[in-house]
């Protein structure tokens, strides 16, 4: 009796293990992994198990700046079922990835900021603490998303940061509750202009909506005082996954950014 009374605590309890079996994996394709069910040192009945996807995302109120963690995919994969002392179960699941799922490794390096991975949960039926298991995943652009990146790196654009925000981008078609921010120091022919860039990625199966977002850099008027604060602009342009080859994407990415800045009476 003792010994179920400590398991109810986690003392001697069922544990779990889970692991991914894909090193990397792309937006919409599914992460592949298995759970290892270990039982404890009594018989125990189990509620369920289940993974869940999870982003660390940035929450907009200014005043008021954290960070959650925001679940956008989950997968049951047991259910009242009961696992006996030191039984071992091994249970694979495969979790598909939103077209919109954040990038978290590019060429195999991580991308500072970004902590997005799996949580794997263990419902104990009359337990104060249920397991949890925890995993980083490596999520690699999609091909039009790593030649866009790629091709900012060519024109002198240098990475700063990757964020998550919480919330939605007007004019856009958007899935997910929260976006990806993949932030640049300007070029050298945009940095007079521009004090930062930003790009967001909202993949289809078919496209991925581009949205560029340039920060105004302060001006000085000739009156020697400041034409204002810096000002945030948008920029959306859509890459059709079919046609990714048939472009240029250098003098492409370089022509939108000039086209964002000349609507906005940036460059004259």
């Amino acid at each position: 009796m003792f010994q179920k009374v400590l398991a109810t605590f986690g003392s001697g309890g069922a544990k779990i293990d889970a692991r991914l079996l894909d090193r990397t994996v792309s937006p919409g394709r599914p992460l592949r992994g298995e759970v290892l069910l270990l039982g404890g040192e009594v018989d125990q009945e189990i509620n369920g198990l289940s993974v869940k996807l999870l982003a660390r995302v940035t929450l907009p109120d200014e005043r008021r700046p954290g960070v959650e963690d925001l679940e956008f995919g989950t997968q049951q994969l047991a259910g009242n079922e009961r696992i006996g002392p030191g039984q071992q179960v091994r249970i694979p699941f495969e979790v598909a990835l939103p077209w919109e799922t954040p990038i978290s490794s590019v060429f195999g390096k991580p991308l500072t900021g970004m902590a997005v991975g799996l949580q794997t949960s263990l419902d104990i039926a009359n337990s104060v603490t249920d397991p949890v298991d925890v995993d980083g995943a490596a999520i690699e652009p999609l091909p039009a998303q790593k030649r866009l990146l790629d091709a900012f790196s060519r024109i002198g654009f240098v990475f700063r940061e990757a964020v998550l925000e919480r919330g939605r981008i007007n004019g856009a078609v958007q899935q997910l509750p929260f976006f990806q921010e993949i932030r640049f120091t300007p070029s050298p022919r945009f940095a007079p202009v521009f004090t930062s860039v930003a790009v967001t990625f909202l993949s289809s199966p078919s496209e991925t909506q581009v949205v560029l977002e340039v920060t105004k850099r302060v001006r000085v008027s000739k009156s020697g005082g400041f034409g204002g604060r810096g000002q945030e602009f948008l920029g959306l342009f859509k890459v059709d996954h079919a046609a990714l080859d048939r472009l240029q994407w250098e003098p492409q990415l370089e022509g939108w950014l000039h086209e964002v800045a000349k609507a906005r009476g940036i460059f004259d």
